[in-house]
């Protein structure tokens, strides 16, 4: 495993962090159980992983707080986030920090690393700011987190307008943010202002539906050529992103994906999710695989590097918040 500085934490993270969200959920979505969940944790601990990011709405909290019985807590980087809305209406001071609380509960654990408000869209950040950031700093003057992050809600905010303000503000020391091979918003307008704030960078939605359920990338590419938004001269509309599969450049469409990211300059921790345990290996394979060819990495950038709201659907099979 390879570890990097999160922004100006000052906390030693692995590279690839587990997220224990998306459509896996630790396996949670396939029907595993707490106790199962609990494995898929451990068993990316003794691969090297030590960042883990779970969320009260996900449903694994208490999953990774059984999995690190037993470990040195200083040994694992836990983030954990509320949402600040529920059915419309933006929740209180006193539920967000009750959701503090209780994650902590179910992390069975004093402090989280990292608390963040999650999935906060373009028109709530004024209140996630102004109403929301500073009683929160004031649970972390007692110890309950050490760190505050946001993240973004990628399908309602493709152009990542919350974020763009967000990275101007000291308070939000790490944030979450969208980014793979067809959605590179914020290789120009995030990732350069987060690295001259000390922002550290945890990316989701790098392997989506897009690039893993059979024939949704050729009918992406179809409907974007016919839209206009990529030529129709494509080399391969039938295998679109072919060209990365090669002696010397990529090994899948998969491996591209997370070499892609992972070696974005501004990029500190790239989040994989599964419920399988044997798959955790060949994702931090290639997590941990040199960058792609250079030519590889500049025909991403021409063809794919102006597209927005491309592969960034929801998990399908997220519990409800409540």
């Amino acid at each position: 495993m390879e570890y990097t500085t999160l922004g100006k934490t000052g906390l030693r993270v692995s590279v690839a962090g587990l997220g224990c969200g998306g459509n896996s959920r630790l396996g949670m979505g396939a029907g595993k159980s707490t106790s199962e969940a609990a494995q898929v944790v451990r068993k990316a601990m003794e691969l090297g992983v030590n960042y883990f990011d779970t969320a009260k709405n996900y449903g694994t909290e208490a999953a990774v707080g059984e999995a690190i019985k037993g470990v040195s807590r200083d040994s694992v980087v836990i983030s954990t986030k509320s949402t600040i809305k529920v059915d419309g209406d933006r929740l209180t001071v006193d539920q967000i920090i009750g959701n503090l609380d209780n994650s902590l509960k179910q992390l069975d654990s004093d402090y989280v690393d990292i608390y963040m408000l999650h999935g906060v869209q373009p028109v709530d950040y004024d209140y996630a700011l102004e109403t929301l950031a500073p009683p929160l700093l004031k649970e972390k003057e007692k110890g309950k987190f050490r760190y505050l992050g946001i993240t973004e809600t990628a399908p309602g905010d493709p152009t990542q307008t919350m974020l763009q303000r967000a990275v101007q503000e000291s308070c939000w020391e790490v944030a979450m943010l969208a980014y793979h091979m067809m959605n590179q918003n914020a290789r120009a307008h995030l990732f350069p202002q987060m690295q001259e704030k000390g922002v550290g960078t945890l990316l989701m939605f790098v392997v989506r539906n897009i690039f893993s359920v059979p024939g949704l990338l050729e009918k992406t590419i179809s409907d974007l050529v016919e839209k206009g938004d990529l030529p129709n001269d494509l080399p391969n509309m039938e295998d679109p992103l072919g060209f990365l599969v090669h002696d010397g450049g990529a090994e899948s469409i998969l491996d591209a994906a997370y070499r892609f990211v992972r070696h974005q300059a501004g990029v500190d921790v790239v989040l994989f999710g599964t419920g399988n345990p044997d798959h955790l290996q060949a994702n931090i394979d290639s997590i941990l695989r040199p960058a792609l060819p250079d030519a590889d990495v500049a025909t991403l950038h021409r063809l794919f590097g102006e597209l927005t709201a491309v592969g960034l659907d929801r998990p399908d099979n997220m519990p409800r918040p409540k």
